[in-house]
């Protein structure tokens, strides 16, 4: 058992050291053209390629969906609630407890420990947050001038979410010349969003320890609680139920950091929320894929 824990936390752990040293050691790394070919082609072109390859019961793509508006849903309550109750500003913190790294560190796990199915259960996960993720957290961030509907409107990813849809609902499948890119395309993603962490956590720092400890618990663990809820509401039982854990209990994802800083909404805490959460989730996944596996 642990060593299938170790094989499922290693390819992790190694490509995010290889970024964390990569950007130690002062070599260019352009963060925001690494996040836009991952956003734009590598995640869309993943999607793609691995809902049209893997055997995969809409009705569960559709459940995994489903539970992760619950999650959202829960967690949005919480962030609303704690940093209103600490004195804090609810906009700087909200998309923190919303929106967990469910691409950088969700879909590798997920995929090692379930296997394609699980990737694609993953991505079910992933899609959903996507979508809200650009719009709600760049208003949250920066207000109107964040761009609303139209940052949706113009994301790939929701026109591959669409397609991907119907072709589950229909049973489609890609032409073979097309299928073949998309897989190479997509291939990219996961390296380049594990590396991408770990020049995130190279670069950004600790302020506030105490808070991003307590704020980071309440992130990882109150996303555990709000994945068995949604997974006991729904009956998820398997595969379903362990890629809804995995996906709710991620860190903060390194994207609320770009956005804070973007619109100056407490870059500094947020950044230490990132690092935190991600140090503490280094812990508690291997305890949790022990629990599930």
């Amino acid at each position: 058992m642990l060593y299938n824990i170790f094989s499922i936390m290693a390819p992790v752990l190694i490509c995010a050291t290889a970024g964390f040293f990569w950007a130690r050691k002062g070599y260019a790394f352009d963060a925001e053209f690494v996040s836009r070919l991952v956003i734009n082609i590598g995640a869309p072109c993943l999607m793609l390629s691995t809902l049209s390859s893997v055997q995969l019961d809409f009705e569960a793509f559709k459940r995994t969906a489903m539970a992760c508006v619950l999650v959202a849903v829960v967690m949005t309550a919480l962030g609303v609630m704690v940093p209103r109750l600490l004195g804090q500003d609810v906009r700087a913190y909200l998309p923190s407890f919303v929106f967990p790294n469910v691409g950088n560190m969700g879909l590798p796990i997920c995929m090692l420990a379930f296997g394609d199915h699980g990737l694609a259960l993953g991505l079910a996960f992933f899609m959903v947050l996507s979508i809200a993720h650009f719009p709600v957290a760049t208003l949250m961030a920066g207000g109107k001038e964040a761009g609303g509907l139209g940052a949706v409107a113009r994301m790939p990813m929701l026109y591959v979410v669409l397609l991907a849809i119907v072709m589950l609902w229909q049973e489609w499948h890609l032409p073979v010349p097309v299928a073949n890119s998309v897989r190479l395309l997509g291939g990219m993603a996961i390296p380049l969003m594990l590396l991408a962490l770990g020049v995130s956590l190279a670069r950004l720092k600790v302020n506030q320890w105490r808070q991003a400890l307590l704020y980071s618990a309440l992130r990882i663990g109150g996303g555990l609680l709000a994945g068995l809820a949604a997974c006991a509401l729904l009956g998820l039982e398997g595969s379903e139920r362990g890629v809804v854990l995995l996906q709710a209990s991620m860190p903060v994802a390194v994207f609320n950091y770009l956005f804070a800083e973007r619109y100056r909404r407490q870059p500094e805490a947020v950044a230490g929320l990132v690092v935190m959460s991600t140090l503490m989730s280094f812990v508690t996944l291997p305890v949790l894929l022990w629990w599930l596996l």
